[in-house]
């Protein structure tokens, strides 16, 4: 039997001061004297990706590949991509939350972004960090350092962007009620949904419902249950299986079914 290459990754918290502009930060490497592959699982969310070693890779269902210089920012990541990491090599991702992108680099186009940072603010202050981080050898302090980077560029959030971040009634239309509470047109809340976070909610719904399958699938593999897939199906809203097919394919281009084989080697990075 070949040995396996030795990949470890893991998460890191940010203080409460910064729980609304990141969500985590999440780290990779890659310990081994050969190449690794992971799939990483859509998460909404514009990334900002430091690399560390030879240069990573990353390529989407379309096959196109980009190689990561230092760093890229890329998002909102609304399917899966595979990822290479070469040998030797580690990843730093910082994951902003909800509008946190926008309010760092101003008004930039936040849909479908793949740019080295530097490109964004006509500046080499990207470059510069990365530079830094590569002098420090602890991935938590290399984390304080990001944060303690961004807080003087970080701007406040408006109160429609605030009241989008922290609406949490299902049963109610967030841009109605919005618009109502601060009296401007739904079409004036849509759009600032779409400019300031990167995509509509509408898209969003359809990320939380196969997002929430893909949780019930973890759970029932950990605790080695036998999937009922018209389980999920129900619990998570879907019509049919058919539309829960739909779903994975669009998201991660596989199959329910081919989700759970090959989960193994799918990275989660919202899962604790």
């Amino acid at each position: 039997m070949e040995p396996q290459p030795q990949y470890n990754d893991f998460r890191i918290s940010v203080p409460a001061e910064f729980e609304n502009v990141f969500t985590h930060f999440y780290f990779a490497e890659n310990t081994s004297d050969i190449a690794v592959t992971k799939t990483l699982l859509p998460t909404y969310q514009t990334i900002l990706l430091f690399c560390f070693g030879e240069n990573a890779s990353m390529s989407a269902h379309e096959k196109t590949t980009i190689y990561v210089d230092k760093c890229i920012v890329f998002g909102p990541v609304r399917q899966a991509f595979e990822y290479t990491l070469p040998a030797r090599s580690s990843i730093l991702v910082a994951n902003f939350k909800d509008d946190s992108f926008f309010r760092f680099f101003g008004k930039v186009s936040v849909e479908n972004l793949i740019k080295h940072p530097d490109e964004l603010l006509n500046d080499n202050c990207f470059t510069d960090l990365w530079y830094r981080l590569s002098e420090i050898n602890s991935t938590v302090e290399q984390v304080s350092y990001i944060l303690e980077f961004c807080r003087p560029y970080l701007q406040y959030q408006d109160t429609t962007s605030h009241l989008l971040s922290s609406f949490e009634n299902d049963l109610l239309s967030p841009v109605k009620v919005i618009a109502e509470q601060t009296h401007q047109t739904e079409r004036n809340v849509q759009r600032k949904q779409k400019e300031q976070f990167g995509y509509s909610l509408k898209e969003l719904a359809r990320y939380k419902r196969f997002l929430k399958a893909i949780k019930i699938i973890e759970e029932e593999t950990k605790q080695q249950n036998k999937l009922k897939w018209f389980t999920v199906i129900d619990q998570c809203g879907y019509y049919d299986q058919s539309q829960l097919i739909h779903d994975f394919k669009h998201f991660i281009n596989l199959s329910p079914s081919q989700y759970l084989k090959f989960q193994q080697e799918i990275c989660n990075p919202k899962s604790e």
